[in-house]
């Protein structure tokens, strides 16, 4: 069996988890909505204060970016120098062995980086779809990023969960949550209130996130969060974060 990715609590929006524990009733009240879902004007106006539900915060780091914080670690350029010494004085195999230890220093950096950077850039391409919302009390099909809090959507086999939602009415609701945890197997979604706000993110029984898809059955549910702030969004931000100095790289500093 595939292992289980294990998502804290904690990476979750306090919202959806205080949704997952409510009525419908009040959770559609908490978020200014409605059964017939919001107007073409509030969700305008949603949508310019809360901005498009997308992933993407900013330009990706460009390659010449990446390369210039590589070449400037501090092994880096004090492997530099000694290069240049060696040269100066005639040691050329020593000059040419710091070369290329600054090389496979540089390229294993760079590498990195961008897969980092690749990742976070295929989590957004992931998101690229439409999805039926109910505006002024008529479905009708959008592309995901204009999607807003409030936002009443309709889910049936097939589709991709457009953002992190509190289900209102379901029917044989099956949702495939591999993208999070790397299981195959779908699990069931329900409308009823979770009855433990302790649950590991992935198991409350009441909400699907942004990039899960429908494997049978159909929904109706509430957008609780969009963009950056779902579980996704914050996922892929951890992506985008630049990793932690390990031991070696302070002893480096240090040195």
């Amino acid at each position: 069996m595939p292992t289980r990715t294990r998502i804290p609590l904690a990476r979750v929006s306090r919202r959806v988890i205080e949704a997952a524990v409510r009525q419908s009733k009040e959770v559609l009240a908490d978020l200014g909505s409605s059964p017939t879902g919001l107007s073409a004007e509030e969700a305008a106006r949603r949508l310019d204060e809360d901005g498009p539900n997308t992933l993407q915060a900013g330009p990706q780091h460009a390659a010449l970016a990446i390369l210039t914080r590589a070449v400037g670690n501090p092994l880096v350029v004090l492997l530099a120098v000694l290069a240049g010494t060696s040269f100066a004085w005639g040691d050329t195999a020593a000059g040419g062995m710091m070369l290329v230890m600054m090389t496979i220093g540089v390229g294993l950096r760079f590498v990195q980086e961008s897969r980092a950077d690749a990742a976070a850039a295929a989590l957004r391409a992931m998101i690229r779809i439409h999805a039926t919302v109910v505006r002024d009390g008529v479905p009708r099909e959008i592309p995901i990023e204009d999607l807003v809090r409030g936002d009443v959507v309709l889910l049936a086999a097939g589709d991709m969960v457009p953002a992190d939602v509190r289900i209102l009415a379901s029917k044989d609701l099956f949702i495939t949550q591999a993208v999070l945890t790397g299981e195959s197997f779908p699990v069931e979604r329900f409308a009823a209130a979770e009855d433990d706000s302790g649950r590991l993110p992935t198991d409350l029984r009441s909400v699907a996130y942004l990039g899960t898809s429908v494997a049978s059955g159909t929904a109706e549910a509430v957008v609780v969060e969009t963009g950056r702030a779902t579980l996704l969004g914050r996922v892929a931000a951890t992506l985008e974060l630049p990793e932690p100095p390990t031991a070696f790289d302070l002893a480096i500093r240090r040195f």
